[in-house]
């Protein structure tokens, strides 16, 4: 009888022993981030997507652009080539929203300051305004750093194309002239030219979720 007891406390000692690493194993596979998603269309609020891609369902991808930047450099899509890069559309003249999100932008500039994978990308959505000359007295004001963020200006149908059919992050206001309601809308997008993240440019909050999200990102790419 002694001799059963002892057996099966050995058994019972062998199996905590085997659910504890089961446990282990399976908390650790919980514990594993999952990655960002990858943001089409049709998943994305109709308002802020043009009719004519509302529909699209997988393959979304920023598409080519060429723009001009606070110092008067053309800036296109090579410049943010294997980089990962915060976006959002603005206007200099501005006083409700946008100082607010540059505030913020800021913020995330601070960030990635030493962080040669992470740029910022800011479009003006009045570049019959905002000349070469008015972003860069701009970027001063703001304490815009050149090398990891370019404010853009250039045509109009192209900037509204990017935001309502590329970025999805700007409201059409029914003129006829590429009219443009420019949101609190952030986008970050990835190595691949991918919406990962989409966030209130004016929350604190969201914008820490947008800096955290920045780093799960740069792990997908380690």
């Amino acid at each position: 009888m002694l001799r059963y007891l002892k057996q099966l406390k050995l058994f019972f000692i062998v199996l905590a022993i085997v659910s504890t690493v089961i446990i282990y194993f399976i908390y650790s596979a919980l514990a594993i981030e999952k990655p960002l998603p990858i943001y089409q269309p049709n998943r994305v609020d109709a308002s802020l997507v043009d009719s004519t891609i509302q529909h699209k369902k997988k393959y979304h991808k920023i598409s080519d652009f060429k723009l001009v930047n606070q110092n008067g450099e053309t800036i296109t899509q090579d410049n943010y080539k294997d980089k990962i890069y915060v976006a959002d559309f603005f206007f200099t003249t501005c006083q409700t929203i946008c100082p607010i999100m540059t505030d913020q932008m800021v913020r995330v500039q601070n960030e990635i300051l030493y962080d040669d994978e992470v740029m910022l990308l800011s479009h003006s959505v009045t570049p019959e305004i905002d000349s070469v000359a008015q972003l860069k007295r701009y970027a001063i004001e703001k304490g815009v750093i050149d090398k990891k963020w370019n404010l853009v200006t250039g045509d109009r149908k192209q900037i509204y194309d990017l935001a309502r059919k590329s970025y999805l992050v700007v409201k059409d206001d029914n003129s006829e002239d590429y009219g443009m309601i420019h949101t609190e809308n952030f986008a970050l997008i990835d190595k691949d030219k991918q919406i990962r993240g989409l966030y209130n440019g004016i929350s604190s909050t969201s914008v820490d979720s947008l800096i955290q999200d920045i780093k799960r990102l740069k792990k997908e790419y380690q």
